[in-house]
């Protein structure tokens, strides 16, 4: 039996990325607490958007940072009647996840590092000296690597692909939250910040929830802005997917059962 069993567990994605998610946790016997925080938004105005789309040939890198930029990227390729890549054009995908969005429309990524993380991604995309990288990503995305493209010589090109808002308070889950969960599951700095502010405004103290939840995240840069924004009981998946969350879950709370049963 996982150790996720009879737990209440929340996942604060969007609505529409949660079904796979809430799935696998019913199949190892938890409760699942939809509860989202952000909501992905299409660009009204895709001018900038689509001049980066119509000069894909001067760029090298075409660098897919989420499942979400793929998406919105190819949604507007194909608004903008373009059927594929150009031939020069070399793809990196971050994450296995956002390597399975490329998969899935026949694209197959050179280059997939694991770790949102410069150290990780930079070494994979070569030279950069003189290299143009094109970045489509979410309005709020970190400069973390664009500057880190610059710093290696490259040219990087930031763009507004999709934007990532606030969702609005979910009752039944917060219903669920005033009763008491035992994890709650961040993707994305998005989704700790947003929590908080939801949790604030429905008139929880998100520092003292009944329940006492782990703060699982899916990597340690949305480790980091828990830590920063105040939750400090933070546990970090070690592979970067909904898999290695549930994992790191796992471990927890069985470390957790076999401490009591020592003490006891």
């Amino acid at each position: 039996m996982s150790e996720l069993a009879g737990r209440r567990i929340v996942i604060t994605r969007p609505r529409n990325k949660a079904a796979g998610f809430s799935q696998t946790l019913i199949e190892l016997g938890a409760h699942p607490v939809i509860f989202p925080t952000i909501e992905i938004s299409p660009l009204r105005d895709t001018k900038l958007l689509d001049c980066a789309i119509n000069k894909l040939e001067s760029y090298d890198w075409l660098v897919l940072t989420s499942a979400n930029a793929v998406d919105a990227f190819w949604n507007q390729m194909d608004a903008l009647g373009m059927d594929c890549l150009p031939s020069s054009l070399q793809v990196a995908a971050i994450g296995s996840i956002t390597a399975l969005a490329l998969q899935n429309l026949g694209i197959q990524p050179e280059f997939v590092p694991d770790e949102y993380v410069a150290e990780a991604i930079l070494p994979g995309l070569g030279d950069l000296t003189g290299k143009w990288v094109l970045l489509p990503q979410a309005d709020l995305a970190r400069d973390m690597l664009p500057r880190a493209i610059q710093n290696e010589g490259g040219f990087a090109h930031p763009i507004t692909a999709y934007h990532t808002i606030p969702a609005d308070p979910d009752p039944q889950g917060l219903q669920a939250l005033q009763f008491g969960v035992e994890a709650v599951t961040f993707t994305s700095t998005s989704t700790v910040i947003n929590f908080i502010s939801i949790v604030e405004n429905a008139g929880l103290n998100p520092y003292l929830l009944p329940g006492d939840p782990i703060y699982a995240c899916i990597g340690p840069i949305t480790a980091e802005a828990a830590y920063q924004h105040g939750l400090q009981k933070n546990i970090v998946a070690q592979t970067y997917t909904q898999a290695g969350l549930i994992s790191a879950m796992e471990d927890y709370f069985r470390q957790e059962s076999e401490k009591g049963i020592i003490e006891s």
